[in-house]
């Protein structure tokens, strides 16, 4: 049961993670573009603009995908409560996977709503 406990600790460390930097990304994103820290993309780094869009949209981003993350994994490992260390061993790596998946998977919606609010060199898109 200790075991079942500690992967449940590290299935819970990404959602968790998402949740605190998506909240910070998007309340308070880093003031100047940098290669430090930050959403650092080509198309986020144009202008202080695309900075500060990229930070919001993908900060709220991570703060939704985050929740859902964490509900489905609390609930995920709970078939395997009885079960021996090898199997809750699997279930965590499978479970932590898919999460390291959905997280590098966030780059591509951010992408393309970048894309869809500025031009190529950076501009806001007129709406009408």
């Amino acid at each position: 049961m200790g075991f079942y406990i500690a992967m449940l600790f590290f299935d819970l460390l990404i959602p968790f993670i998402m949740i605190v930097a998506g909240f910070f990304m998007y309340k308070n994103p880093p003031k100047k573009i940098n290669n430090v820290y930050g959403y650092r993309t080509k198309r986020s780094k144009m202008n202080q603009d695309t900075w500060a869009f990229a930070h919001d949209y993908c900060g709220r981003l991570w703060v939704k995908i985050g929740l859902i993350l964490m509900v489905l994994s609390i609930a995920a490992p709970i078939p395997f409560i009885n079960s021996g260390d090898d199997a809750v061993g699997i279930a965590s790596g499978i479970i932590e996977g898919v999460q390291a998946l959905v997280l590098i998977a966030s780059i591509f919606p951010t992408e393309m709503a970048l894309k869809r609010e500025f031009d190529k060199d950076g501009k806001r898109i007129e709406k009408e």
